[in-house]
This record gives C-alpha cells, sequence and structure tokens, in this order.
C-alpha cells in the first residue's frame, strides 16, 4: 500500500510543478492555485510514506520520479526538447531508482 500512496506523492507533485509552469510565475490565478494545492496533497502523501520507509529512500524515489515524469511532459506538453547528455542522466536517474528497489533492503523499515 505504501508504493502506491508514494506513486500518488509523485503523481501530485508532477502536477503541481507542470501547473507551476503553466501559471506563468503565479500570474495566473487557477494554475497558482493548482500548484499549492498539488503540491500540499503530495507532501502529505510523502509524510505518509515515512512510516514505512527511510526518509532518503522515499525522498530518491519521490524526486526521482517526479524529475523523469515533468522532463517527459516538458517535452510533449510544453515542447522543451532534451539533448543527449539530458537523456543519458535521465536514464541513471531511473537506473538509481531500480537498484534501488531491487537490490537494496533499505527500501522497507
Amino acid at each position: 500500500m505504501h508504493w502506491l500512496i508514494l506513486g500518488a506523492a509523485v503523481l501530485f507533485e508532477t502536477i503541481g510543478t507542470t501547473a507551476l509552469q503553466a501559471s506563468q510565475q503565479f500570474t495566473r490565478p487557477w494554475p497558482s492555485v493548482l500548484v499549492v494545492c498539488a503540491y500540499a496533497i503530495s507532501f502529505y502523501l510523502l509524510a505518509m510514506t515515512l512510516r514505512f520507509m527511510p526518509v532518503g529512500v522515499v525522498y530518491a524515489m519521490w524526486s526521482g520520479l517526479g524529475i523523469c515524469l515533468i522532463a517527459a511532459i516538458a517535452w510533449v506538453v510544453f515542447d522543451q526538447r532534451l539533448d543527449l547528455p539530458a537523456l543519458i542522466g535521465l536514464g541513471l536517474i531511473i537506473a538509481g531508482i531500480a537498484v534501488i528497489n531491487l537490490f537494496s533492503r533499505t527500501a522497507f523499515h
């Protein structure tokens, strides 16, 4: 269950960051409200996962997955292209998350 909560936290963080871009530096009210609400929900869910997992692992997965999802959304929605070094870096983030989940015993308390 805690993996679903962490996944929801990543989803809301991604929504908040996408709305942050859409808010145009907080000059558009509805995207700005969405930023605050989505981040509040994301941090609440993130805190809930800390009951089951160590903070370092939770934060690594939350931020790493968020980075990769935002990069993909920015590419598709905002037409922000990534060069080869950026794609390699994102691949390394995903590889790091996979290593934590597949081989680390610290993923659970």
